[in-house]
């Protein structure tokens, strides 16, 4: 039994480095959440020495002016939160918004008409934003542009 234990502990997905991750909009319930930064203990430990190298390479090479570039997600996804607050262009969408060494990356679903540029556009606009990906599906029942947590065993 305690073998059972640490293997469910090992594939347990969670939020290991407590990035950024919340729900922007919320109104096709059939959207499947991303995985965002969700991930297993195991892919965490493999993770940890890229994030150390890749937080501070932004400050080595003067290019942001605190030490680490994950110090800056908070305020990054505290200002996406204010900018979009009740913002009728994401009405009929589900978004997803993980913020990670001031990548935002937008998740989720939305109509073919939605306007995925003026997305972008907005959340480049945002300071010390260095990059946007917008990932997002019309259909929620087709391929998705983005990763799902897996199915339960």
């Amino acid at each position: 039994m305690q073998a059972q234990t640490a293997t469910d502990a090992q594939t347990q997905f969670k939020n290991w480095y407590n990035d950024p991750f919340f729900a922007l909009s919320s109104a096709v319930s059939a959207c499947p959440v991303p995985l965002g930064p969700l991930m297993t203990r195991a892919e965490a430990e493999d993770d940890a020495h890229y994030r150390v190298e890749r937080g501070t390479t932004c400050w080595l090479a003067h290019k942001c002016s605190k030490p680490n570039a994950y110090l800056y997600d908070a305020d990054i996804a505290a200002a996406v939160r204010q900018q979009f607050q009740g913002d009728a262009s994401l009405a009929n969408t589900s978004l997803w918004i993980t913020v990670q060494r001031r990548f935002v990356y937008a998740e989720g679903c939305a109509p073919a008409s939605f306007d995925r540029a003026a997305l972008q556009r907005r959340l480049e606009a945002i300071p010390d934003v260095e990059q946007v990906f917008v990932r997002v599906a019309a259909d929620p029942h087709g391929a998705l542009p983005y990763k799902t947590l897996p199915p339960p065993n």
